[in-house]
């Protein structure tokens, strides 16, 4: 008799550890398929603007400015979880300075990075009259690590010049987020020249540093 109940509870024993087994291979596979489906989206992804934005920071002698700008429009364009394309329209018009408050001059830097000032002085930085847009079209995102190089065209007062950064990409079914890391510009390969040592020579501490520090965040959604 109790060689009988011995056998018995040792038979469930193993039919339980068998169901068991099964139970963890049909989740692992499930896993496995929804890992694979999830690097596969693909479709077109329109920029949000409300909740996409450039981070600004220039460089003197004498202290540094940080500001924003915002977008004007933008997609991605994804092929199987991966950007194939994509273009930023950057509103130059929308250069906001936030390390300075109006005592202290924001509106006036602010009009003098756009180009409102008087008329000499419209083409020191970015002129927005004339060219009120920027663009950056990605050309390429190639995988570093867990991140992304992104490789594209910057164009600003009609110039362009090729721009590379890293970026975390994030793309799920509905949804796009891209932020770089910080990231440095020269200035002066787009004709911003205003009080470049590497333009004028006669500035001695009066000067503005080439490089202009961005960093992008972008979300986009289906």
């Amino acid at each position: 008799m109790k060689k009988s109940i011995l056998s018995l509870a040792l038979i469930g024993l193993l039919f339980f550890n068998s169901c068991k087994k099964e139970a963890s291979t049909e989740n692992t596979e499930n896993t496995t398929d929804e890992t694979v489906t999830e690097t596969n989206y693909s479709g077109s992804y329109s920029v949000d603007t409300t909740f996409s934005i450039i981070d600004w920071e220039g460089f003197k002698p004498s202290g540094t400015h940080t500001g924003t700008i915002t977008l004007k429009e933008g997609n991605f364009e994804v092929i199987e979880g991966k950007i194939n394309d994509g273009l930023f329209v950057i509103d130059m018009t929308t250069i906001t300075v936030t390390d300075i408050n109006e005592k202290d001059g924001k509106t006036d830097l602010e009009n003098h990075l756009k180009g409102l000032g008087e008329k000499e002085s419209e083409d020191h930085f970015f002129n927005t009259s004339k060219f009120p847009t920027s663009t950056f079209k990605i050309s390429s995102t190639t995988p570093e690590g867990d991140k992304y190089m992104v490789n594209g065209i910057l164009t600003i007062k009609g110039i362009e010049n090729e721009v590379h950064f890293p970026a975390k990409i994030s793309i799920s079914e509905n949804e796009i987020s891209l932020i770089s890391d910080s990231f440095r510009i020269d200035r002066t390969k787009w004709g911003v020249n205003y009080a470049s040592k590497s333009v004028f020579d006669d500035l001695k501490d009066k000067f503005v540093n080439d490089e202009i520090e961005l960093t992008v965040k972008v979300k986009a959604t289906k």
